[in-house]
């Protein structure tokens, strides 16, 4: 085949490897795994997925969330803070699937509350290191306040922390990818502590194909969420994070 314009050509074995090696690690601790469909958005290669029995996906946005509904995903989890100018889109998608979204602010949770049609799930982001979003992992003032909120509302139903330890693609070799896994989980082990005995069904999620990759420590997640890791393009392998 000769190829005259951009074109995206992958082995299907490899990505099979890929997804066969993480959904292993997964099953090995004990651990949800809920990938990251933002490296793909492709209905063909999410079916992929299914092949190993993954049921629960992450998405970057709502319409890449409408994407995958339309190919029977049924529990999407949107990695992306919640946009309160998308509420008619939230709503849709909140009456045909089970719909998570995160929330940094009490603000969005209150406008969430009034204009929502439907129960959705809800993860506060907290930074662990990133910088990009979230909530300070020790800010424990301002969790608290936006957790007494959704505690009384009824359209929102708390399911944990939700957490991207992006800065480990910046990595340098394993210690690095070490140095950033094991702070993670510090920060996310305290928020656990001060928060399991109030929320016994509490779900920390974190998710980055570096530390997923090469890490074996997952002490205190219950969910991972990495994407890269079935192509492995180029800024996971200048990281060392390959499995």
């Amino acid at each position: 085949m000769k190829i005259t314009e951009p074109t995206l050509v992958l082995n299907k074995d490899i990505c099979l490897r890929n997804t066969e090696r993480m959904m292993a690690k997964a099953k090995h601790h004990n651990l949800t795994f809920r990938p990251h469909f933002k490296t793909h958005q492709s209905h063909e290669i999410g079916r992929w997925f299914r092949e190993y029995g993954v049921g629960k996906i992450t998405v970057s946005s709502l319409k890449m969330a409408e994407y995958f509904a339309e190919d029977q995903w049924g529990d999407i989890t949107v990695a992306f803070p919640a946009n309160i100018l998308e509420i008619d889109r939230i709503n849709r998608l909140a009456g045909k699937i089970q719909l998570n979204l995160i929330v940094e602010s009490i603000e969005v949770a209150r406008i969430l509350q009034k204009e929502l049609q439907h129960t959705i799930g809800v993860f506060l982001t907290v930074d662990v290191g990133y910088h990009r979003t979230g909530i300070a992992s020790n800010d424990y003032s301002k969790i608290d306040a936006i957790l007494q909120f959704v505690d009384i509302a009824d359209q929102l139903d708390f399911k944990g922390f939700l957490t991207h330890a992006g800065h480990s693609y910046s990595s340098k070799g394993i210690d690095e990818i070490r140095a950033v896994h094991e702070s993670s989980l510090t920060a996310l082990e305290a928020l656990r502590k001060n928060y399991i005995s109030r929320y016994p069904n509490l779900i920390i999620s974190t998710g980055d194909t570096p530390t997923c990759s090469v890490m074996e420590d997952f002490t205190g997640v219950d969910e991972i969420r990495p994407g890269n890791f079935v192509f492995y393009e180029k800024t996971a392998v200048l990281s060392n994070a390959i499995l």
